[in-house]
């Protein structure tokens, strides 16, 4: 995973993603975009890309139930401090989230065995 750091005045900015950056990335355009969207549809994306993370941890043979767990714990303190503040797919996240738990729990008892 690559990983571009953009330091401007008092902001950094991080992009990740599989493959390396565009040449056109557009400092002003992601600045913009980050502005314009609601917080919530913001946390909401991240949200859901860490359920993927932690699903595909979970999904190892062996399973990395370590990084799992640091992974479902910090969407739990997302949601928990975040609240209805979330927005309307509050219960959405909540319910991702129940999900996840409960194949963690599953591989940590296949695990065990």
């Amino acid at each position: 995973m690559a990983a571009a750091h953009v330091k401007r005045e008092n902001a950094t900015l991080v992009r990740v993603s599989d493959e390396p950056a565009e040449p056109e990335f557009n400092e002003a355009d992601e600045i913009a975009y980050l502005r314009a969207t609601p917080v919530d549809a913001i946390l909401g994306n991240h949200f859901f890309v860490l359920i993927q993370v932690a699903a595909l941890r979970l999904g190892l043979t062996p399973p990395d139930l370590d990084a799992a767990a640091l992974v479902i714990d910090t969407l739990g303190a997302m949601v928990n401090a975040g609240g209805e503040r979330l927005g309307e797919h509050v219960d959405l996240y909540r319910g991702a989230l129940a999900e996840v738990q409960q194949a963690y729990v599953r591989a940590k008892s296949a695990s065990a065995v």
